[in-house]
């Protein structure tokens, strides 16, 4: 019996239709996906532990990236699609992410590790020992779970190839990498567009100056989803500004106005719950994270907030920019443009080519302060 359906667009609607489409996986274990051909290392970060036991037996978990230098995670051919991404052990900023579709020189996705999954503060530390554990994030798209396990399931078709590499910035220290890449090969429909994410990172925001998360967008195709982190270098509440969409040759003026940061987010009221910010995480949309002031080391707020529009793409035929403005209080009832430490990543999908993302913020610039 033959079928039409590709087996992409997996939902809990469609579990039960069968298609033609292949599963595979790339992980430390089986680097090529094939078929076949995983738990066959005999070499590994695993070796010395699976030595009275061998072949088969956990020899190649992980990976180590030298520093410095970039490893590739991925090179597949197709046509398919990435269906969902894990991705563990080091935790910073320290590892850049970038995703090339179908031979294009320039990455579509470009972001440090952490910010792509939503965590723009990196991890908390926990116990006496000070051992890194990442914030939890339950949305759909992306998920962190305990105790530094990032996970996402943007679905990310491809035509003739995709390449996913981490590039290691420290000038010193090796770091490792744990990861299991899930995909499949199938059909990709004409309509298919590529996704993107692309960081980007202002410390301080100058004054009277508004937030660019992403502008310079060219095609077709439409946004998915924002990830923020806001450090905050002033009193009193912060978040006012609106956020705009400009659309399709919106100049002055936006198609899309929202109403105030917490509001973009899903919130309201300054997240103020008893007089404290009261943390969320849900499929859609979260304020996850707050990390506030001890008195000591940790002077200001720090927050983490993500909106995916997932059930409200914001659709685009030609281009597309997106910004935020930075606006508290002063006295007197007016607003007080802000001028803090601000990055984001703009997640979409489009046509390619895509346009050049800016260089990202060097070592310096990247580094929380």
């Amino acid at each position: 019996m033959s079928t039409g359906f590709n087996g992409l667009g997996m939902n809990l609607g469609n579990l039960s239709r069968l298609s033609k489409a292949k599963t595979r996986s790339i992980s430390a274990e089986n680097p090529t996906g094939e078929k076949g051909r995983g738990a066959m290392a005999t070499e590994g970060t695993g070796a010395g532990c699976a030595r009275d036991l061998g072949k088969g037996w956990k020899v190649s978990p992980s990976v180590s990236i030298g520093a410095g230098e970039t490893y590739t995670l991925a090179d597949i051919e197709g046509p398919g699609a990435i269906q969902s991404v894990w991705i563990s052990g080091y935790v910073g900023r320290d590892f850049i992410l970038r995703v090339y579709w179908d031979g294009q020189v320039a990455p579509s996705v470009e972001a440090p590790l952490p910010d792509f999954f939503a965590l723009p503060w990196g991890p908390d530390y926990v116990g006496p020992d000070r051992r890194p554990a990442s914030v939890r994030v339950t949305s759909i798209p992306v998920m962190v779970a305990p105790r530094s396990g990032q996970n996402c399931f943007w679905e990310m078709p491809f035509r003739k190839g995709c390449r996913i590499t981490i590039e290691n910035l420290h000038p010193t220290d090796q770091k490792v990498c744990y990861y299991q890449i899930n995909y499949t090969l199938t059909d990709v429909p004409d309509d298919c567009a590529c996704f993107h994410a692309q960081f980007r990172r202002v410390n301080p925001l100058p004054y009277k100056d508004v937030y660019t998360i992403v502008d310079g967008i060219k095609g077709t195709g439409h946004y998915v989803g924002t990830s923020m982190g806001w450090g905050i270098n002033n009193n009193r509440w912060w978040g006012e500004g609106e956020i705009k969409f400009y659309i399709d040759g919106d100049d002055e003026y936006p198609t899309i106005c929202g109403t105030g940061t917490e509001d973009y987010f899903g919130g309201s009221y300054n997240w103020d719950v008893g007089g404290e910010y009261e943390i969320y995480t849900g499929p859609f949309m979260g304020m996850h994270q707050v990390i506030r002031p001890d008195g000591t080391y940790n002077a200001q707020h720090r927050h983490a907030m993500y909106r995916w529009h997932v059930m409200d793409p914001i659709r685009f035929e030609s281009d597309l920019s997106v910004t935020i403005q930075a606006l508290g209080w002063r006295d007197g009832g007016r607003y007080l443009p802000g001028q803090h430490d601000m990055c984001s990543v703009a997640f979409w999908y489009q046509t390619l080519p895509a346009a050049p993302f800016p260089s990202l913020p060097d070592r310096d610039g990247l580094e929380i302060i």
